[in-house]
């Protein structure tokens, strides 16, 4: 197949639309659904996502993708325990590597994943299968399916979910274009290998020690970053990306994003939180939100005498703010990575609140100085890796 009619564009007003090749076949195969404009963007950018995160681990890799952004990247580690409790996954017996890959990838930001496109780097089985079909998604790529896993997801949205089956041996060609209001942009592709050691061979800071758990999640963030839109910044833990922040004008937004998103995945360990006493057959997405409201500020909004029976058996205490800051403060090891380097040394003073231990970012700022200063004052590791990571 050379060309695929799209229903409309980006807005269903977008007509005609479709997707084509100029030279040979299509590297993909519709196996069910109809996938939109935005669905073919976010599947053909996950994909090359957890294509390169399984090149650089060797481990079975999952994204979940959201307007041409990740919400979740993550490589196939077990769970513990705890994890699987806070992913809703603790009701299944056994997990496959590439299941406990996506429930890291969907789990660790379900408010942002809510809707998502999902991509798998390995074949998709069925434990996988029963995990996706019940979250609320758009779709799936992966480079194959068993048999069990196409009729368990041909279940899901009533017969309507895209499944895409992608070639895994493909490879564009080194020049990409695209059109922007009648005018074409040509650049080479971005094939950086972000598995080079050399990458870590610049380090400024006083620590200079990475470990070999850091520099793998250190590689998983610049990996997600590289197909994440600028501005960015991804936080790390455990082989999974924990916060993303994505498209923001200013750097020290991008870092409070995405540190408050992987401040919310640690609260969510917390046991107040964990052992909430939630009301038979809540709906999932309805538990999510309660839970990220319940986290927040605003906890009083699920709380309040006439609405917390809506959501509880029991009317639960207050998490309260200084049980919160305690709580964050357990939180180590962290790895961070920024798609360019950090101009203010706020950066490090915002990351070293949410547990970063351990930095790799472009340098190159006038005042590198600072933010080695500031890294310096709080024991962090720091690579200067040279190599800036925008995308667009």
């Amino acid at each position: 197949m050379k060309e695929l009619e799209l229903k409309y564009g980006c807005n269903p007003n977008q007509k005609p639309s479709c997707i084509f090749m100029t030279e040979g076949e299509l590297p993909l195969e519709v196996i069910n659904g109809r996938p939109g404009y935005i669905n073919f963007l976010d599947a053909l950018n996950s994909w090359q996502l957890v294509k390169e995160l399984k090149a650089a681990t060797g481990l079975p890799a999952a994204a979940s993708f959201k307007h041409v952004s990740p919400a979740g990247a993550a490589v196939g580690l077990p769970l513990d325990d705890t994890l699987k409790k806070i992913y809703f996954v603790d009701d299944v017996k056994e997990l496959s590597p590439i299941a406990c890959a996506y429930a890291r990838a969907r789990g660790a930001d379900r408010m942002s994943s809510y809707g998502d496109f999902v991509a798998l780097s390995d074949t998709c089985d069925a434990a996988t299968a029963m995990l996706i079909k019940r979250e609320v998604s758009d779709g799936v790529i992966a480079p194959d399916y068993t048999p069990e896993a196409i009729e368990i997801l041909k279940e899901k949205r009533k017969g309507t979910y895209n499944v895409i089956k992608i070639d895994p041996g493909y490879t564009p060609e080194k020049i990409e274009r695209k059109q922007v209001f009648g005018v074409t942009f040509e650049q080479g592709r971005n094939e950086i290998d972000l598995n080079d050691p050399a990458l870590f061979d610049n380090i400024p800071t006083k620590n200079k020690t990475f470990t070999e758990e850091a520099r793998r999640d250190l590689v998983i963030a610049l990996i997600t970053l590289k197909y994440t839109q600028s501005n960015s910044v991804c936080y790390v833990k455990d082989g999974q990306a924990i916060g993303i922040g994505a498209g923001q004008q200013s750097r020290i937004h991008c870092t409070r994003l995405a540190g408050n998103k992987a401040d919310i995945w640690w609260l969510r360990q917390h046991p107040k939180v964990m052992n909430l006493p939630f009301v038979d057959k809540i709906r999932r997405a309805d538990r999510d939100n309660t839970i990220d409201v319940y986290i927040s500020e605003d906890h009083d909004d699920v709380l309040r005498d006439g609405t917390w029976q809506l959501f509880f058996n029991e009317k639960p205490e207050v998490l309260t703010m200084e049980e919160k800051k305690e709580w964050i403060a357990r939180n180590t090891g962290v790895a961070l990575g920024s798609d360019a380097f950090f101009p203010f040394g706020d950066n490090i003073e915002r990351a070293h609140k949410s547990g970063v231990q351990y930095i790799a970012q472009a340098g190159g700022s006038v005042r590198d100085d600072n933010v080695i200063e500031t890294c310096d004052k709080y024991d962090i590791a720091m690579a200067f890796t040279g190599v800036r990571l925008f995308h667009h």
